[in-house]
């Protein structure tokens, strides 16, 4: 009981929250789900779901009439208010344009970014964490180490969160990763597996660079390492690997489903969305029907009106999902025209930033809706986040204007029209570069180099 003089009052406070429902959880899954993963997700809900409806399987063709095309959207496609992405106005018109575009898928498997990425969501729940997590994967190499500085990576007020998002992402399999170079990968692996003799620091950093060109004995009496020190040392490094994300590099016979084509036709560009792979859903008119005759039933009544309304919803995510990537995709084709027009060594420094402030959806939307989604163009199939590219500055789409993509394009068109007869090295490279408007020194093209597997000029 409160004692003499104390007193109690009550009071009203307003405050928002935001509460994300399983409903939105539903659709920001399937934002991010690659087409055979979205095939997958379609036929379970099927399954489950009553309500929903195969109005046309996946394959299955609707010929057009044989007059002109349709000046509207509902005289052309019965299936506006359906799931099918087909309504789009996307179509280019070319009878060839679907064939053409199912040849066009090709063996690829899923990169080290796909497999970190989908680690990430699964073990990480704060979204800063998580949003700060994706851009430092996606600016990995294919050795898993960083491109660009990870501090240009960072908004506003994200300075603090950095440390812990490397870690984490560090300890996501292969661990590693997210590192500056081949040593600090090493001692992260030694860290995480808690296991490295006395010594090992010391052994990374001073005695594995000198063995690079000298003898391992040599190295050792120079560093003063005892001998039975050095042994376990010398057994103990195979353990780890000092280039984790190139197990993830390797060409596996695992199909890839393009989401998108693009072409160029009487020099306008042609944006299709693929609907041969995706069943068109509707809601089962018969089904819902039922709730009448049900009308004395509250338990079947509600029954089919949650599942109907569900499968509503579930339609108007596929929906809301095919119209963001038609929206995403043409935004990258809008910043990245002198690519699709003059191919890879074109391509423009552009930020996931600049096709949300586009496009008017949240960064994180624009994160999800290209992840492992891919683009037939005439120059090949490309993931979307192909053409996410930093500057050579490293200041992203406000820095210059030349992607770190297109300067290395522009390494190996320089070898190639050297040949094998003459030796350009580094320095050599980077004055023929800077003719050519694209400003870089020595030791980024040295990277760059190691970067595309070409060797020095000495071993050329």
């Amino acid at each position: 009981m409160p004692g003499l003089g104390q007193h109690f009052t009550t009071s009203q406070t307003l405050a928002q929250k935001q509460v994300i429902t399983q409903k939105m959880i539903q659709s920001i899954k399937l934002m991010a789900m690659p087409m055979v993963e979205l095939r997958e997700a379609i036929r379970q809900e099927i399954e489950k779901n009553p309500a929903l409806e195969v109005a046309r399987e996946a394959g299955d063709v609707v010929a057009p009439p044989e007059s002109a095309v349709p000046s509207s959207l509902s005289e052309r496609d019965p299936f506006a208010n359906s799931s099918d992405p087909g309504y789009q106005p996307s179509f280019s018109g070319d009878p060839d344009s679907k064939q053409r575009f199912l040849e066009g898928a090709i063996s690829r498997a899923p990169s080290l970014q796909d497999r970190l990425v989908e680690e990430l969501r699964i073990s990480e729940t704060n979204s800063i964490l998580i949003s700060l997590g994706e851009r430092i994967i996606w600016n990995l190499d294919r050795n898993g180490f960083h491109q660009e500085n990870p501090q240009t990576l960072l908004n506003e007020g994200e300075e603090s969160f950095l440390p812990l998002a490397l870690e984490h992402v560090q300890n996501l399999h292969p661990i590693g990763c997210a590192c500056q170079n081949w040593q600090e990968s090493i001692l992260v692996q030694a860290r995480i597996r808690g296991d490295a003799p006395e010594g090992f620091e010391r052994f990374v950093l001073d005695a594995l660079p000198l063995m690079e060109k000298g003898k391992p004995d040599e190295v050792r009496s120079k560093l003063k390492f005892r001998k039975e020190d050095w042994e376990e040392l010398l057994e103990y490094i195979p353990l780890l690997n000092p280039f984790p994300g190139r197990q993830y590099s390797e060409d596996h016979a695992d199909y890839v489903i393009p989401d998108l084509e693009v072409r160029r036709i009487e020099g306008e560009f042609v944006l299709t969305l693929n609907d041969e792979v995706l069943p068109v859903l509707r809601v089962d008119a018969e089904f819902e029907a039922l709730k009448d005759e049900a009308s004395g039933d509250k338990e079947a009544k509600k029954f089919i009106t949650d599942h109907a309304r569900e499968a509503r919803y579930f339609i108007n995510s596929l929906a809301q999902r095919d119209n963001t990537l038609l929206k995403t995709a043409k935004a990258i084709i809008d910043f990245q025209r002198d690519f699709f027009v003059g191919g890879p060594r074109h391509l423009r420094p552009l930020t996931l930033k600049d096709v949300a402030n586009e496009i008017e959806v949240h960064e994180a939307t624009v994160s999800r809706i290209t992840t492992s989604k891919y683009m037939q163009t005439d120059w090949g199939l490309f993931s979307l986040k192909y053409f996410f590219s930093n500057s050579i500055s490293g200041a992203g789409s406000n820095g210059s204007q030349v992607s770190k993509v297109a300067a290395k394009e522009v390494i190996k068109e320089i070898l190639e029209e050297a040949g094998t007869h003459k030796r350009i090295s580094d320095q050599k490279m980077s004055d023929l570069l800077a003719k050519r408007g694209i400003n870089l020194a020595r030791r980024t093209v040295a990277k760059y180099r190691k970067e595309l597997d070409l060797p020095s000029s000495y071993h050329r």
